[in-house]
């Protein structure tokens, strides 16, 4: 479901758009969230939730709610730096770094965290709750876990060669 448009210079991608009912004297009164991920494409990466009467505002209201929550990812080339584990609530995901010319072998929500932030090669797989919510979250999670070698060089005051 994830779909894909570029404003400016970032990335957004839908990752899921669900519909609530409020039952009113009428009948029933519906309204939409939506669950985004922002990007930049070039290592930032963010994801937003907004609601609203109508899909396209609550689409613009995550993009703008994501792109206040992006940070950093740290990479190394086309991949990431290292194996990273992230986890929230019942959802756990593993993202593995790949060669060039692997692709992104990843489900939906995965696939939109990943393509957003301009990972190109990576391995991943998510464990238990598949809810889209809590798996966008946990890879998230687990890519501000990532360190570049320089920033391990220079937390631990040693030289990695």
């Amino acid at each position: 479901m994830a779909e894909e448009s570029t404003r400016g210079e970032l990335i957004d991608k839908v990752v899921k758009i669900r519909r609530c009912a409020a039952v009113v004297k009428g009948g029933r009164r519906f309204s939409f969230t939506a669950l985004v991920v922002v990007g930049d494409g070039q290592g930032k990466v963010g994801w937003g939730y907004g609601k609203a009467n109508e899909v396209p505002p609550a689409v613009e209201k995550a993009v703008k709610d994501g792109s206040r929550k992006m940070a950093e990812v740290p990479m190394q080339g086309s991949t990431i730096p290292h194996i990273a584990k992230g986890q929230y609530g019942a959802a756990k995901v593993i993202l593995v770094p790949a060669g060039p010319g692997t692709g992104v072998i990843a489900g939906a929500p995965l696939r939109a965290v990943c393509e957003a932030c301009g990972i190109s090669d990576i391995l991943t797989k998510s464990f238990g709750s598949n809810n889209p919510t809590n798996v966008v979250k946990a890879a998230i999670r687990a890519l501000h876990n990532l360190r570049s070698q320089h920033e391990v060089e220079r937390l631990r005051g040693v030289s990695l060669s």
